[in-house]
């Protein structure tokens, strides 16, 4: 089942500058290792030391936080959205 990613433009140098990548997957967690087979490099952007999510990572499906579901466990179908969205620092 495809899976729509998108990546945010910090990591595109990653991904050959692709803003969305198709990947297959049943789980969010299968989906971003598959992205990490395909583009290496966004593992270890997206995962820390233990394998989970870094705390700055914010993943949606759709437009749902991953954290409010089941993290990476959540199900994904074919044709569902998901976005990396990396925390910005910033101020004034």
């Amino acid at each position: 089942m495809a899976v729509t990613v998108r990546i945010p433009t910090q990591l595109r140098n990653l991904s050959g500058n692709a803003a969305e990548v198709q990947l297959e997957g049943a789980t969010i967690q299968d989906v971003l290792q598959n992205l990490n087979v395909a583009h290496p490099g966004f593992g270890e952007r997206l995962f820390d030391d233990t394998g989970a999510l870094r705390r700055f990572v914010n993943v949606f499906l759709a437009e749902e936080d991953i954290r409010f579901l089941d993290g990476v466990n959540t199900a994904v179908t074919a044709g569902q959205v998901l976005s990396i969205v990396p925390a910005v620092a910033g101020g004034c």
